[in-house]
């Protein structure tokens, strides 16, 4: 199941003032905590949120200059630009904004002078009509890609994750599982594997398999179970949040603090408070200039990524995680342009631009030597959120900017992570601006008139990803989402509790990765703490606001 986020309200003060405004310092730290979250991405805060709700005090350490992981926004140059969440799924009962009319996504496929684009809408049934009338005689194939992403049995992912552990493992490796659940049948099943097997149409099958930009693994190594939730979760809409991303983040904080926590920024974890010979888990170290500030709570739990947390927080006779593999490298471009979104063509959509319907030539790309492969990267996705906000005129009149993203292995760059963000010599520039180059003939290709609009423009790398939202490999996805990742048997082996008592994770990790990915990773690692299962809570909650709604009515 998929989580809706609450309705997003106008702004009444700066977000990104409120975001980044509360550095760490010891005395800001508030007494008698109940728990430490570290990290205040979606997974950090909804956790924190959660547990304020039943009035725990709560402290959330972010290592970034302002909260919110990657619902965060910056400024250059009089640009205001998001790093995430372009667009969110599976919101109908809570309406907070739309991408506008249908589609709200397109599929470019091939080389300018053989361009072929696929409008992709919501609602199954349109979804069926649209694609039967771009592939006439495949209605077959389409009608039996539809029936085998219906996701069935997604609801004992959690489960797996909220029961006692003797139990999970008796499920799943008994087989039980697999007989119980769809999901975990098909989980191990590639796409490409699955697709391939309906059509011998190249595009069709490229456009069934277009989003897997979304979650990071291309058809051939993805997980078909990964794929069938990320289109059932856009199949009722796509929503964009009024006034920007950052506005999930700057909503969420204040309920912390009403409860009497606090979300701390410029906060880095440096290391562990443990007892008993790292037996239990009773706080963390936060670095506060060259000195270490020892920050106590009965509970830590860690929003930084299960990298992140077993190989820097624990000792290394747990660090055990052969079994995880880090996800693609991400790279982003961000241009600022001058103009309205009528003068320049942008409408409430996003683009995936492929140059060829072979969508597995990403591998080619990951293995070809970097210089060469920079001059042609295989795949960017375009939103558009400047269209997408109603707030955004108001806000920035006389300005639009386009975001685009794509992937890159982290070994390109890794030479680089140790230099100054914004310093990192002449070469890391000049790969820097031959991506950006490669990735901006084909943003061109599909908006020509925004050419010679371009005010400020810039790319963020693998080592980008790195420096700002503590990345260990520059991935934006988190641990890699292919097959492996959604068979029983991984499902039941990352779950909220750690090899150390107190020691809990939440977030994309968890579960899987993106927006609701992190929130309902939230959601398992509240249901463990507060020993009570909040998937019920809140399907308690959605029917008393439905039977109240027809009480109004």
């Amino acid at each position: 199941m998929l989580f809706n986020i609450p309705v997003i309200y106008e702004k009444t003060t700066s977000c990104a003032f409120l975001l980044s405004s509360t550095g760490f310092l010891a005395s800001r730290v508030p007494r008698d905590l109940d728990a430490i979250v570290i990290g205040s991405g979606v997974g950090g805060l909804g956790i924190a949120v959660l547990l304020a709700k039943v009035g725990k005090k709560v402290l959330v350490l972010e290592q970034h200059d302002r909260a919110g992981g990657c619902c965060h926004t910056f400024s250059e140059k009089g640009f205001e630009f998001d790093v995430g969440i372009h667009y969110i799924g599976d919101l109908v009962e809570n309406k907070p904004q739309r991408l506008g009319a249908n589609p709200f996504d397109h599929v470019v496929l091939g080389p300018p002078e053989n361009r072929r684009v696929y409008p992709i809408y919501s609602c199954k049934n349109r979804y069926a009509q649209e694609l039967k009338k771009c592939f006439p005689g495949e209605e077959k194939a389409i009608d039996d890609f539809i029936r085998l992403t219906k996701v069935r049995g997604v609801w004992l992912m959690p489960v797996l994750k909220i029961i006692l552990s003797p139990i999970a493992k008796f499920l799943v490796y008994s087989g039980l599982i697999s007989r119980l659940s769809y999901f975990f049948c098909y989980g191990s099943r590639s796409l490409a594997e699955v697709v391939n097997s309906l059509t011998q149409n190249e595009d069709l099958r490229a456009v069934f398999c277009y989003i897997f930009g979304t979650y990071g693994n291309i058809p051939k190594e993805a997980s078909f179970s990964m794929h069938s939730l990320l289109l059932c979760h856009y199949m009722p809409g796509a929503w964009y949040p009024k006034g920007g991303a950052s506005e999930i983040a700057f909503h969420m904080i204040p309920i912390i603090e009403k409860a009497g926590g606090a979300v701390l920024v410029r906060a880095p974890v440096n290391q562990s408070v443990l007892t008993l010979q790292w037996c239990v888990f009773a706080g963390v170290s936060v670095m506060k200039g060259h000195e270490e500030v020892h920050v106590h709570a009965p509970i830590v739990i860690s929003d930084a990524g299960v990298f992140n947390t077993y190989q820097q927080l624990l000792p290394k006779e747990v660090q055990q995680l052969s079994f995880v593999k880090h996800g693609e490298g991400g790279l982003s471009v961000f241009l600022g342009l001058d103009g309205t979104k009528e003068e320049l063509g942008l409408e409430a959509k996003n683009y995936w631009v492929f140059p060829e319907n072979n969508l597995d030539a990403m591998e080619g790309y990951r293995k070809e030597e970097r210089e060469e492969a920079v001059k042609s990267v295989p795949l960017i996705f375009i939103a558009l959120p400047s269209a997408k906000d109603p707030t955004w005129e108001q806000r920035k009149p006389g300005r639009v900017w386009i975001p685009g993203h794509s992937f890159a292995p982290y070994s390109w760059f890794e030479e680089w992570k140790d230099d100054k963000v914004k310093n990192r010599g002449a070469d890391y520039k000049e790969l820097k601006e031959t991506l950006l180059n490669s990735l901006l003939e084909m943003v061109y290709q599909v908006f020509p008139k925004i050419k010679d609009r371009i005010k400020y423009m810039d790319a963020g790398t693998p080592v980008t990803n790195q420096h700002y939202i503590a990345a260990p490999k520059g991935e934006i996805y988190g641990a890699d989402q292919g097959t492996a990742r959604f068979s029983a048997e991984f499902c039941v082996s990352i779950r909220p509790q750690t090899p150390i008592k107190n020691l809990y994770l939440t977030g994309q990790d968890l579960f899987s990765c993106g927006y609701a990915g992190a929130l309902a990773g939230a959601m398992v690692c509240g249901s463990v703490i507060l020993k009570r299962n909040l998937y019920v809570d809140v399907l308690a909650l959605c029917m008393k606001l439905k039977y109240g709604s027809k009480k109004a009515q």
